[in-house]
């Protein structure tokens, strides 16, 4: 630094210029008022510079402002506007944060009905470790239509014919009523199922039609008591309607397993008040576990009853993987009772669309795999997996993603942030602010005005189609019938540079009927499935 600079900030910080220049500007703009009578709005300009710099200097709280007033204000604009900065300028389209952009335009395409084509051959590093594909047949079927389905509860008096790709749990409260009318309308055009999250069934999901899966979580919303208990007589009101084809008990979730949560007063709005049953502008609370059942047997008497209660509809409970041995204790309360739930959902930790504690979004819960694969292995292993279907949730946006998690076992697949990209979200992570500027994640009924229901709902519906018609070109090629053939002999994956191995090669595999004799093949069986019991959550011996 030059000797005058030096010398200068030694009498005047020269970090106080920008300060220092707004009082000079205040002066001149005043003198040319006053002389010449014009420019009055550069007088109220640099007065308030002058008057935010006085402030930034006297105020405690950021040290930055207090050493730079007023240009240090642009450091807190640069980082209100970097996510946005990255986004669109800095990061590549293949880089995930935590969608790439790659991703989100393939979302963008399908949903608009625009091409989704590549030109000139894949961006992707083929030679990198983890790139997958699926292998092809020489002779590929021709499949009449893209629509597969499995059924649900076939053995239950209302079984329920399911697309295998369907929106994922989001409340009524996470997302705007425009959201959920949205989804609803685009669901029941394409004939695919709506989760309603746990904020439960309000009259916006009702209004379209669509079919839904209702969620029930700890606080039992819509189906409780003024204790927050729950109560079965609401339940079973609810629970009969026709729009109503699934019941999912919601163990915990990707976003923050474990952790329940609680929505504000200030948000508890008269509307979703009514859908859950809640007092208006009271915090609503969800208890982290359950009250209605305390051991895995409870648990799936509790299953056994909400079936009854609904009339004979396929109920099961969604979960993310969490100690193995509470799993295991499900499990072996299953063989013990002779109650299944008719179908789980797995949710694995990368999912997640509401705001959660860094610590819970990053390092609690199994990913995806994990938890997909330790569920269908402990179902094949005790001969258990042809009468429960298995469903998964997490960062599902494509038809390869399909493909892999049905590799992988499940039966089909839920997706809430591609649904939320199809509404025209850009992945401003503000979801938890209330100021979502595309109107998918807000209360406020100015910021919903921007998403015009019937055109969001086509695109929801469009996503949805040419997502399947994807799917049914890549189950054409593998020379298959169904998407539910698929199977982990299908999908390769690359260890090394020079080095490859199929998922069924790579990945753990349970045969069948191995845990009803005893046959402990790995060591997560063989060091946990000994310390579960049916008739508790907690560990036999001290681990």
């Amino acid at each position: 630094m030059p000797y005058w600079l030096i010398a200068l900030d030694r009498h005047f910080p020269i970090r106080y210029l920008a300060w220092l220049a707004s009082a000079i500007g205040f002066l001149l703009a005043a003198f040319v008022w006053v002389g010449f009578d014009t420019g009055g709005w550069w007088v109220l300009l640099f007065a308030a510079l002058l008057v935010t710099g006085l402030h930034d200097v006297r105020q405690g709280r950021h040290s930055v402002l207090r050493n730079y007033p007023v240009i240090g204000h642009l450091r807190f604009l640069l980082e209100f506007v970097r996510p946005e900065i990255r986004q669109y300028f800095i990061e590549s389209d293949n880089e995930a944060a935590p969608f790439s952009r790659q991703q989100r335009s393939l979302v963008y395409q399908r949903a608009k009905g625009e091409p989704d084509k590549r030109p000139f051959g894949t961006q992707r590093d083929v030679g990198a470790d983890g790139y997958e594909w699926i292998n092809h047949s020489a002779v590929p079927t021709q499949l009449p239509t893209h629509d597969f389905r499995i059924t649900i509860g076939p053995q239950c008096a209302q079984p329920y014919s399911a697309s295998v790709f369907n929106i994922s749990a989001m409340s009524f409260g996470s997302v705007s009523a425009h959201a959920v009318l949205a989804l609803n309308a685009g669901a029941r055009r394409g004939n695919f199922a709506h989760d309603t999250g746990e904020g439960s069934i309000s009259r916006w999901h009702r209004e379209n039609g669509g079919d839904l899966i209702w969620e029930i979580g700890s606080g039992y919303f819509g189906c409780r008591n003024e204790d927050g208990s729950f109560n079965p007589d609401k339940f079973a009101e609810a629970a009969r309607e026709p729009q109503v084809r699934l019941i999912e008990i919601k163990l915990s979730q990707g976003a923050k397993p474990g952790h329940g949560g609680v929505l504000p007063g200030a948000k508890v709005t008269a509307e979703i008040a009514a859908a859950r049953g809640v007092p208006e502008g009271m915090d609503c609370i969800s208890p982290a576990a359950h009250s209605a059942f305390s051991t895995p047997i409870e648990l799936l008497q509790f299953v056994e009853r909400l079936r009854r209660l609904s009339g004979g509809k396929p109920t099961g409970f969604k979960l993310c993987i969490g100690h193995p041995w509470e799993w295991f204790a499900i499990a072996k309360a299953m063989v013990e009772t002779r109650i299944t739930p008719d179908f789980i959902v797995v949710d694995g930790a990368e999912g997640g669309t509401g705001a959660a504690p860094l610590e819970f979004t990053d390092h609690v819960g199994a990913p995806l795999q994990e938890g997909l694969l330790l569920v269908h292995n402990t179902l094949v292993g005790l001969n258990l997996r042809q009468q429960i279907r298995i469903g998964c949730a997490g960062k599902v946006i494509s038809a390869f993603d399909i493909a892999r998690m049905m590799a992988l076992g499940a039966d089909w697949c839920n997706s809430a942030r591609g649904f939320m990209f199809a509404l025209g979200c850009i992945q401003a992570q503000a979801c938890h602010t209330g100021h979502c500027p595309s109107g998918v994640a807000t209360q406020d009924p100015r910021r919903q005005r921007a998403l015009v229901v019937p055109d969001k709902a086509e695109r929801v519906h469009r996503y949805h189609q040419n997502t399947l018609i994807a799917l049914k070109e890549l189950v054409q090629a593998a020379g298959l019938g169904h998407p539910n053939e698929i199977t982990a002999a299908h999908i390769v994956h690359r260890t090394a540079r020079h080095e490859v191995k199929l998922l069924a090669g790579l990945l753990p595999f349970v045969a069948p009927g191995a845990l009803l004799v005893a046959e402990l093949p790995q060591q997560v069986f063989a060091r946990y499935w000994p310390l579960a019991q049916a008739h508790s959550f907690q560990p036999m011996a001290q681990l």
